[in-house]
């Protein structure tokens, strides 16, 4: 909550806001939708850089997540955190990752 009400008031207004926004004293950029998460444990935290790494897959950018060029997870296969072909097989990702 501290980095977003920080980056939001170090920025200028000039986007144009609708009245529900302003009577909420809400900025438009960030999406109604968007919801702030604590990290609780390791698997938690797993989930969510996995959601992370497939979601270009999930809205049908690319078939592999590593065929997503600006994708974290080219980072983490250099660090032997992740295998190259990890997401490539989709029966064997399950779950909701990050999602809630």
């Amino acid at each position: 909550m501290l980095i977003k009400s920080g980056f939001s008031r170090n920025i200028p207004f000039g986007e144009r806001r609708n009245r529900s926004r302003i009577l909420r004293q809400e900025r438009c950029i960030w999406q109604r939708r968007y919801w702030e998460h604590l990290i609780r444990n390791e698997e938690d935290f797993r989930r969510h850089i996995e959601y992370i790494h497939y979601n270009p897959v999930k809205h049908g950018y690319v078939l592999n997540p590593t065929d997503w060029l600006f994708s974290s997870i080219h980072r983490d296969i250099r660090a032997g955190i992740v295998t190259p072909n990890w997401g490539s097989h989709i029966p064997h990702i399950t779950g909701k990752f990050g999602e809630i």
